[in-house]
């Protein structure tokens, strides 16, 4: 029998958002941060680009705005960008307070001036990215994470797995209340039994549904999927944005290169060293990333290319190795000079833009659950997320968040004689076989019927497959013991389920849904919300 435990409150996931949580609550309350492998296991600690504020005094919070409204396809609710970025200032004003080293803009004598380098990313019309080189998701994270560290009320813990929100209504109760998660530990084989008065889902998003990812192995949609079965409404997750540049090399699995290396400059060619872009859009190279991704998409399919190349080789060597120093020595250890030559790229899945719906205060429709960063759904980025706004919303959301917590503190007891996780009615599987042929095809299906290009014929075969891999996850799950990779498969085909239905409910193109039978946009935009079967009425 797994172990009881108790917390004011339990975050699952352990990224920017789940860290900035924490530690605005740990002075007040006993919190506990879980992460299902390593803490550096999540999506914060590889992102490179930066996070887009306003900071400089040519820029504007309505520039921001409308930059990102733009990029948003018509689906992003403005109320909701317009607190994110006029929060952005005291966001990193709070980053920079915590220690994160952000980059410095340098003097003609080589030293470094008080003023923070800015660069540009696609879709914005200013320089407002702040970065720590490339490698600014790290560097935020190591600095939270040392933070976290030093503090006696938070509670660091490796290796668990959620396996499901406990709720009210899952034990027999009246309402829609979150009382805690049922958690296995992967140290000791056991579901324990997590307490909490106040639970967030800040486990990041969904991409790994998808065959080819920039995503690390755990962004497989767990906090949706828990959300979507505790009776939460998602919304548009049919819109899953693929990062344009991923290096292209058998061995490099899911390296992303950063965007910022176009905003720098870098050029997207064919392998004979001829542009493309200018043919797609009048902002070539720096158009949002739904753009460029159909782009490289195309020009892939039209002449049967493996990848095409970035190149950023025009550029003096030394401002290379300097501005990119995570792209030029990654690259350097697959061969690729690229001071010399052309980097090979493809796209691949990225960020999920849809989620669990939340209000302004990252509450969700069950109380005292609330979702932040990737996995939940804001309003902020809408049909298209633009480049460097996630990281943002990670650390708003996450202040916000804590906030409401403090404010519902003497409202919410602590819950008891929670029941303990019953295992007496599975046993050991012997057929894991299943789960990894199963992970396979899901992921390869996905890819290939509801990927940058989608058809009604494909996202009906979709939705084929996919009802019978929820039936046989259903039987599986039912009959033996769980593990983390029964989990994330279970968790991963309810978002794929998600993702597909979403999809075939939009009759039109819009931002990054791109559907060949209804090419053309709807004169209004709507959200699509997805209402599960147990929600109330």
């Amino acid at each position: 029998m797994g172990q009881a435990h108790n917390y004011d409150v339990l975050v699952i996931g352990s990224g920017a958002a789940g860290l900035t949580l924490a530690l605005h609550l740990a002075d007040d309350l006993r919190v506990a941060v879980i992460s299902k492998g390593q803490l550096s296991e999540g999506s914060t600690f590889w992102a490179q680009g930066g996070v887009a504020a306003v900071l400089d005094d040519t820029d504007t919070v309505d520039a921001h705005v409308q930059d990102t409204l733009d990029a948003g396809g018509g689906l992003c609710r403005e109320d909701a960008v317009r607190q994110i970025v006029g929060s952005s200032r005291d966001a990193i004003g709070w980053l920079i307070d915590q220690g994160v080293p952000f980059t410095r803009e340098r003097r003609a004598d080589g030293s470094e001036s008080d003023d923070f380098h800015l660069t540009r990313e696609g879709g914005h019309s200013h320089r407002r990215i702040i970065h720590a080189a490339d490698a600014t998701g790290a560097a935020i994270f190591n600095t939270l994470l040392h933070k976290a560290q030093e503090h006696s009320n938070i509670e660091l813990l490796e290796n668990r797995v959620a396996v499901d929100l406990i709720t009210t209504r899952k034990l027999g109760l009246p309402g829609k209340q979150c009382l805690g998660a049922y958690i296995l530990n992967r140290n000791n084989g056991h579901v324990e039994t997590y307490g909490a008065r106040f639970t967030v889902l800040a486990t990041g998003g969904a991409s790994k549904v998808y065959l080819y990812t920039s995503n690390p192995d755990s962004a497989s949609g767990d906090g949706i999927a828990m959300a979507w079965r505790a009776g939460c409404r998602v919304a548009n997750m049919e819109f899953n944005q693929f990062h344009p540049t991923c290096l292209y090399h058998p061995k490099a699995k899911s390296f992303l290169v950063t965007e910022a290396l176009r905003g720098e400059g870098a050029l997207l060619t064919l392998a004979d060293g001829s542009r493309f872009m200018p043919r797609f859009d009048k902002r070539a190279e720096l158009a949002p990333r739904d753009i460029v991704a159909r782009a490289i998409d195309h020009e892939m399919k039209r002449l049967g290319l493996d990848c095409v190349f970035l190149d950023i080789s025009h550029k003096p060597a030394d401002f290379i190795r300097s501005h990119f120093p995570t792209v030029h020595e990654r690259c350097l250890a697959f061969g690729i000079d690229i001071t010399r030559e052309p980097i090979p790229v493809v796209p691949a899945a990225h960020y999920t833009c849809g989620g669990v719906v939340v209000d302004a205060c990252g509450r969700t429709d069950a109380n005292n659950l609330y979702a932040i960063g990737e996995a939940s759904y804001t309003g902020l980025h809408g049909a298209n997320r633009m480049a460097s706004n996630s990281l943002l919303e990670c650390i708003v959301f996450g202040r916000a968040a804590a906030q409401d917590i403090l404010n519902e503190l003497e409202r919410t007891p602590m819950p008891d004689n929670l029941p303990h996780w019953d295992e007496s009615q599975v046993t050991d599987s012997d057929e894991d076989v299943i789960i990894s042929h199963n992970w396979d095809e899901l992921r390869r299906f996905m890819w290939d019927y509801v990927g940058i290009v989608r058809t009604t014929k494909r996202l009906q075969r979709a939705k084929h497959r996919v009802d019978m891999l929820l039936a046989e996850i259903h039987e599986f799950y039912s009959n033996y013991r769980v593990s983390r990779d029964l989990l994330e498969l279970r968790n991963l085909a309810t978002v794929a389920d998600l993702i597909i239905t979403s999809a075939m409910q939009r009759h039109e193109s819009r931002g990054l849904h791109y559907t060949l039978d209804y090419p053309n946009l709807l004169p209004e935009a709507v959200d699509t919300i997805l209402r599960p079967p147990n929600a109330d009425d």
